[in-house]
């Protein structure tokens, strides 16, 4: 049995209220806290138990270990994220997706090292799958094809993560030197002095580049939409040009109506799926 995936995707209705003493949800939570103020690196068992007046090993009788618990707290984060969730009624897929991206900022803006949570064998648990669903479900009554909606979710996920990084390492500086990003760097003149010997960036600075900054998340966001929407213009334009399936130029149909398949393979595997349940 995999003990990760049947703690994720456990019986809520089967837990009972929570009480005074030590249970899952309250480990949950501490944890939650502790890494919101220390990060990841600040998180282990022997803190949490700690926080909530207990000896680390009665953590154990209700959470395996640090992974699993991660797992858990990442969950929950993301639970927060989908109870936030306001979908603009009627709206088109941008707007939609739009929406999502920025809950899902507001939400790593809170946990930052959500982002810190890395590697590609985190099994998810059922909030981070219904995110997931929601998301893809922005692009599905789009021209693009399965495998691009699923790739330019992917897209977005990174980009809000690569982010989310960003304000990690910036808490993790000023936590361990005590000074702020703006004071560390206000304090670089040496650098400083030495940068008029480099052409564009001395352009750049006397033009006002960097008077007032693109925040990064924003400029990222548009540029990310604007791609995506590119694509989707794009799709449709060829919308009678591709298949259906694989997505594959088609060619002119000899007489009668216009093909949708580019082969009878793609024809069959798409009646295929349509089939299954």
């Amino acid at each position: 049995m995999d003990d990760g995936v049947e703690l994720l995707w456990r019986d809520r209705d089967d837990e009972s209220a929570p009480r005074a003493g030590l249970n899952l949800d309250r480990i949950v939570r501490a944890g939650i806290e502790l890494a919101d103020a220390e990060g990841l690196d600040g998180l282990s068992m022997r803190k949490v138990a700690d926080r909530l007046g207990f000896t680390t090993m009665s953590l154990y009788r209700h959470v395996p270990g640090r992974d699993q618990l991660v797992a858990l707290m990442r969950d929950t984060a993301i639970g927060e994220h989908l109870a936030d969730e306001e979908e603009p009624a009627g709206a088109g897929w941008r707007p939609r997706l739009e929406a999502m991206i920025r809950q899902g900022w507001r939400c790593r803006r809170r946990h930052p090292w959500l982002a810190e949570v890395r590697g590609t064998r985190n099994v998810p648990g059922p909030n981070a799958v219904a995110l997931f669903d929601r998301m893809l479900s922005t692009l599905t009554g789009t021209p693009l094809h399965p495998r691009e909606v699923i790739a330019a979710v992917n897209l977005v996920g990174r980009f809000m993560d690569a982010e989310a990084l960003t304000l990690v390492e910036t808490l993790r500086e000023e936590r361990s030197s005590g000074v702020s990003e703006e004071e560390w760097w206000g304090a670089r003149d040496s650098l400083y002095e030495r940068l008029p010997a480099y052409p564009t960036i001395t352009r750049l600075w006397e033009t006002g580049g960097w008077d007032a900054p693109e925040d990064s998340f924003e400029f990222g966001l548009r540029r990310i939409l604007d791609g995506i929407e590119a694509l989707i213009q794009e799709r449709d334009e060829k919308r009678d040009e591709t298949c259906a399936e694989c997505g594959n130029k088609l060619d002119p149909a000899p007489s009668g109506r216009p093909r949708v398949y580019c082969s009878r393979a793609c024809q069959q595997r798409a009646y295929r799926r349509r089939r299954t349940p």
